[in-house]
C-alpha cells in the first residue's frame, strides 16, 4: 500500500509507530523492520521499481533523494515506542533497514543518512544499509557496530559497461565491491543483494569472486523487465545458483519468486542475523 504523498504505507509493529515499519511482499524478504528518510534517488537505475510501485514520475524519481519532511523527529518517536516494546538494545528483530523509497549513500547530501543512523543507534536499535553508492559509504562506517549492525550491496554484474547501461550514474560494481571488502575488514556484516538478476553468469560470477568478504547473499529473480523476465530459464538459473553456493559452502537465501524451483527439503532461511557472528554478545 502508498500514502498519498507517494511512500510506502507504514505497517507498524508497535502500537504509534510512525515511520518505523514492517515492510510487506518482496520487501519484507529482505528485513523485519524498515525506514525512509527519502523518496526519490538520482542513480537512474532503469530496473528500478520505486517509481511505478509509489506512483511517482520517473523523471523526477531521477533527479535525486528529497528528505522528507518532520522524519527525523518522527523517527525519534518510534525508536521509544520500539524501546518501551522491548524491540532494541540486541532484540532478534531490532535492525532497522534503510532504505527502500531510495540508496542512503546517493549522489547528493547524505546529512539526513547520517542522522538517520544516529537516531536509530541511540534509541537502541540497529541499523541495515543496502546501496549501490560503493565508496560514498566509507565516511560512515565508522558509526557501524560489528556485534549490531550491517552493510549490503546490490550487485548486477562485474562489467563497467553493462553497469552503466543498467545503472547510469550508481557506482561502478568495483567501487561497491571495494566498499563491502572494506567494511568486511573492519569486523562489518556483509551481505550482497543479487536482485534483480539481469544476467544468469554474471550473478554467479559475483558470487565467485565476493565470496571471501561477504557473508551473505540474496538471490532474486528480474521482475518488470519484459525481454529478461520472459526470456531467462528461472529454474535453470535456480539450480546453477544454488549448486554454486552449495559448492562454495556461502550462506544464501532463495527470494520466494525462485522458491519452486528449489528441490525438496532445500535449507532456505528467511532470515540469518545479520550482525557479525564473532562479535554477537552473549
Amino acid at each position: 500500500m502508498i500514502t498519498a504523498d507517494g511512500y510506502f504505507a507504514d505497517q507498524p509493529v508497535v502500537p504509534g509507530a510512525d515511520v518505523i515499519y514492517r515492510p510487506k511482499g518482496n520487501a519484507g524478504e529482505y528485513a523485519p523492520l524498515a525506514t525512509n528518510p527519502y523518496v526519490g534517488c538520482g542513480h537512474g537505475c532503469k530496473y528500478c521499481y520505486v517509481p511505478n510501485a509509489t506512483h511517482i514520475d520517473r523523471k523526477r524519481f531521477n533527479e535525486g533523494a528529497v528528505p522528507r519532511d518532520g522524519y527525523i523527529d518522527r523517527l525519534a518517536r518510534d525508536t521509544a515506542r520500539y524501546r518501551a516494546h522491548g524491540i532494541c538494545d540486541g532484540h532478534a528483530a531490532d535492525q532497522v533497514f534503510i532504505t527502500f523509497s531510495s540508496d542512503p549513500f546517493h549522489l547528493g547530501d547524505l546529512t539526513r543518512t547520517r542522522a538517520t543512523i544516529n537516531v536509530l543507534q541511540a534509541g537502541g536499535m540497529a541499523v541495515c544499509t543496502l546501496s549501490k553508492g560503493g565508496l560514498r559509504a566509507l565516511p560512515f562506517l565508522n558509526l557501524y557496530r560489528p556485534e549490531r549492525d550491517a552493510y549490503a550491496a546490490t550487485l548486477t554484474t562485474l562489467d563497467d559497461d553493462f553497469s552503466r547501461k543498467w545503472e547510469p550514474f550508481a557506482a561502478l560494481p568495483r567501487d561497491r565491491i571495494a566498499a563491502l571488502s572494506r567494511f568486511h575488514e573492519a569486523g562489518i556484516f556483509t551481505w550482497v543483494s543479487l536482485e534483480p538478476t539481469l544476467d544468469v553468469q554474471a550473478s554467479r560470477d559475483i558470487i565467485a569472486e565476493t565470496r571471501s568478504f561477504v557473508n551473505h547473499y540474496k538471490i532474486g529473480r528480474a521482475n518488470y523487465l519484459k525481454e529478461i523476465t520472459r526470456t531467462t530459464d528461472w529454474r535453470d538459473y535456480t539450480l546453477r545458483v544454488t549448486d554454486l553456493c552449495m559448492a562454495l559452502g556461502v550462506s544464501h537465501y532463495i527470494k520466494r519468486d525462485l522458491q519452486q524451483f528449489l528441490p525438496p527439503g532445500y535449507p532456505n532461511d528467511l532470515r540469518v542475523v545479520q550482525r557479525h557472528p564473532k562479535r554477537v554478545s552473549a
